[in-house]
């Protein structure tokens, strides 16, 4: 049985002139988020110890960046998913990769990777600050598909709310955006506090803290788990984006608002960060044991190129190294990507197809038929 947590005060309730009551942070950090229990420390040390122990391995992965793709296709996925859209890890590769246009839902799993490849590019020059919120939210929403009106790139200018259907019977109402900046500074000088706290710990009332100031009109979950993502690396904790936590929030998903909920409604801050660090703890060990199962695959099937014919294992190497980012391909996306002409394209998949590399699906694209690295898709997706 778990011992009970001190509880830390973040919000105090306020009624509006309209008539609902709205949670608004108090001065963040209160003094009390430094006395952080001692379970949770050790567990903080434990998480570190495995994200090191993540990077040092991701980073003898041979072409690392056909394998980083993956991991962020699988994490874009979940965090979409989270917000309610439909559309699988499948359906956006297809997308991006030209071979099925029809699946609008995958568009929200798109925008989050052009999001999180911006703001990873973005933070080898730049401070995570609000700017750096706003720049990262507008690659998020602009152009994206949207249920209501989202205003990218900008704090919001109006009261928004979680739950139900208006602010009468809402399950959550932030604080009112004429009184959101002061909360906003309060967080991005934490940010740059380098020295308050461990950082995992510190990562994680970030997430929180954002979450229930929810400064913009929509996508604020998306950017508050991208931001877990940025930090992470800011820090210096990561050096390759191999460590994300959508899935496990996903997983967990009703735990994960209810943590949240009691982060900023209850206090209760401890709680939410032992669960945030235990979802560390766990998918550092996943990401650990895909990257062992990668380089296996990756391994076992150049080996099986490499006894081919020279101009034979040159083709396929070529092929090969595209399936590590496009795992889900056609004939016309194999000669898009590599320039071989439509014999030559399919002369490579047929022998990747007898040499157990490719699994033939029974759904045609446009009568080409759709071709799968199944044994290397499905180290992320299981």
């Amino acid at each position: 049985m778990k011992t009970k947590m001190k509880k830390v005060i973040i919000c105090k309730k306020e009624k509006q002139p309209a008539g609902y009551i709205s949670f608004v942070p108090l001065k963040f950090p209160n003094k009390e988020l430094f006395d952080v229990p001692q379970n949770i420390l050790l567990k903080a040390v434990e998480a570190e110890r495995l994200i090191g122990k993540l990077d040092g391995i991701t980073l003898t992965l041979p072409a690392i960046n056909f394998f980083l793709r993956m991991f962020s296709y699988k994490d874009a996925t979940s965090s979409s998913q989270i917000e309610g859209t439909q559309a699988t890890m499948a359906d956006a590769l297809e997308m991006s990769a030209e071979i099925d246009a029809d699946e609008t839902d995958a568009k929200d799993i798109l925008f989050y990777i052009k999001a999180m490849e911006y703001g990873i590019e973005r933070l080898k020059e730049f401070p995570v600050s609000l700017r750096f919120f706003r720049e990262i939210h507008k690659k998020l929403m602009y152009g994206a598909r949207a249920t209501h009106f989202s205003d990218p790139g900008e704090f919001r200018k109006s009261q928004n709310w979680i739950g139900g259907t208006n602010l009468t019977n809402a399950s959550f109402i932030p604080v009112p955006y004429t009184e959101m900046n002061k909360n906003l500074d309060d967080l991005e000088e934490f940010i740059h506090n380098d020295t308050s706290t461990l950082p995992l710990v510190a990562i994680a009332y970030v997430h929180a803290q954002f979450e229930t100031i929810h400064p913009f009109l929509d996508g604020n979950g998306r950017v508050g788990r991208l931001l877990i993502t940025f930090l992470l690396m800011k820090k210096g904790i990561l050096e390759k984006p191999v460590l994300f936590l959508s899935s496990y929030f996903r997983k967990h998903k009703k735990i994960y608002y209810n943590k949240l909920r009691g982060y900023h409604d209850d206090g209760e801050v401890f709680e939410w960060v032992d669960f945030f660090l235990d979802g560390v703890i766990e998918t550092a060990k996943e990401a650990i044991e895909i990257t062992d199962n990668i380089r296996k695959i990756r391994d076992e099937d150049m080996e099986k190129i490499q006894v081919l014919a020279k101009r034979e294992s040159d083709s396929g190497v070529k092929v090969l190294q595209y399936l590590f980012e496009n795992p889900i391909v056609t004939t016309k996306s194999v000669m898009r990507a590599t320039g071989f002409t439509r014999a030559g394209a399919q002369k490579v998949i047929d022998r990747f197809v007898n040499l157990g590399i490719l699994k033939p699906e029974q759904k045609e694209i446009n009568y080409d038929i759709k071709y799968t690295y199944d044994r290397y898709f499905r180290a992320f997706i299981n």
